[in-house]
């Protein structure tokens, strides 16, 4: 759910689980940046940063949602390597692994590219 601005028109995402908080902040909407993050037991343990943009129509912010909600243990750093409902396809890649890694995201309705987004992060020590 969304909580209370911690900066001047963010928005922020926050999920709590035993000791482990995890908090996503961001700014913009078509065009965006924001920030990921992981405590545990309120020390900083992995962050993410990311930005993109919408750089065509028809874009859906709803399958973008969805996109998102399908990565895995595996591939935790956005969505799926590759995720499609209907005419909509999300793709994603990144090099690196969960301590190191960088990447990026695109949708593309049909086969027009409507959406890109760059992140990179790790673990914090």
């Amino acid at each position: 759910a969304e909580a209370a601005p911690s900066r001047p028109r963010s928005h922020d995402l926050i999920y709590k689980e035993d000791l482990l908080l995890y908090i996503d902040t961001y700014l913009g909407s078509d065009r965006f940046a924001g920030e990921e993050a992981v405590w545990e037991n309120g020390t900083p343990v992995w962050a993410m940063n990311y930005a993109g943009r919408v750089i065509g129509e028809p874009f859906s912010g709803d399958f973008l949602k969805l996109a998102l909600l399908s990565g895995s243990r595996e591939f935790p750093y956005r969505g799926a390597e590759m995720f499609k409902d209907g005419d909509y396809t999300y793709v994603c890649g990144a090099a690196g692994d969960f301590d190191w890694f960088e990447g990026g995201e695109s949708i593309f309705y049909k086969s027009k590219k409507v959406y890109a987004c760059r992140f990179h992060g790790g673990k914090i020590i």
